[in-house]
């Protein structure tokens, strides 16, 4: 089987329906029974009401203990698809949201990647997140938690949610912060929003990487400029079908990046809502690019040169491929 390495999943989302439901019950809290579809489905319709259902769910994390049992929970899925390393997108807005402190939100993670270690040998890391449409001034917020708390296992910092609110430049001032503390950063740009929106990223945040990045493909001197200088894309099709970005995976463009020579990794974003996993991620792209495992493995290798962990731990990991 084909080693793999995931950057670009959100926490918070990894949660499945019946997780969600154990917490809820655990806490005594009540989720809105519209968040789900089915028993094994959440219910959403298109990505705006994909926000609203994410935020629904993952108000079932209230304790520290939640947050451990979910990392452990998504990490083990993961290594039981032979993934031997996981960035995750933590979000302390949502944890704040419930009445969880920083610190706590970041331990119960930690205990959760520990856990997962010493059951599975997979290694895990954290990407603290903020939350495009909650503003700049939470976001700047959150850096300056980030910056003052530093914990082993966070290792870099990046925002998600709508693209369509605010403009790069007003977050500059949390990704300086973050930036200038010695921390590497990720943003989503392209998905949603068009190639203005990585272009903007790109001219207005000091980042390393780019999350979704898809609509470059419509751009064909930001494809090149990508290329040339090695910017890692935290490609994500399931995704993006699931949203309706694409019509369906054949269309998808994540072959043409390839052909293009930019740095792709493939990424589940949250599994549970796109009816998919890092180890489905690999297996369709397998079946829809052409993909041989000597290709799949190099995915992964880029995945992992792109981490934002330590070097000795990127080299342990490649020497697992």
């Amino acid at each position: 089987m084909v080693k793999k390495a995931e950057l670009h999943v959100h926490l918070e989302g990894t949660a499945t329906p019946a997780l969600v439901r154990q917490m809820a019950a655990r806490n005594g809290a009540r989720i809105d029974p519209a968040t789900f579809k089915s028993d094994g489905e959440f219910a959403w319709t298109d990505f705006w009401d994909f926000l609203s259902c994410y935020d629904k769910a993952a108000a079932a994390i209230l304790t520290k203990d939640d947050y451990r049992t979910v990392t452990f929970d998504y990490l083990a899925r993961c290594a039981r698809e032979d993934a031997i390393y996981v960035e995750m997108f933590s979000s302390p807005d949502h944890a704040a949201e419930v009445g969880m402190s920083y610190a706590d939100h970041l331990d119960g993670i930690a205990a959760g990647i520990d856990d997962a270690r010493t059951a599975f040998g997979i290694e895990g890391r954290i990407i603290v997140t903020c939350v495009r449409h909650f503003g700049p001034e939470r976001a700047l917020n959150v850096a300056r938690k980030f910056v003052a708390t530093p914990h082993d296992y966070v290792v870099g910092f990046g925002m998600g949610g709508d693209e369509a609110q605010f403009h790069p430049r007003d977050f500059a001032p949390a990704f300086n912060l973050v930036r200038d503390a010695g921390f590497p950063t990720t943003n989503h740009a392209g998905e949603f929003g068009g190639p203005e929106s990585i272009r903007a990223c790109l001219d207005e945040l000091p980042v390393s990487r780019l999350g979704h990045g898809v609509r470059a493909i419509e751009d064909a001197e930001l494809l090149e400029e990508l290329a040339e200088k090695k910017i890692p894309l935290e490609m994500c099709p399931g995704s993006n079908v699931a949203t309706g970005l694409y019509k369906s995976r054949a269309l998808h463009p994540f072959k043409a990046f390839m052909k293009a020579g930019a740095i792709v990794t493939l990424n589940s974003d949250d599994p549970p809502f796109f009816a998919t996993s890092i180890g489905h991620e690999y297996t369709e792209a397998a079946r829809f690019y052409g993909l041989s495992e000597a290709d799949l493995t190099g995915i992964t290798r880029n995945a992992i040169r792109a981490a934002f962990c330590s070097e000795t731990l990127k080299e342990e990991l490649l020497e697992k491929i």
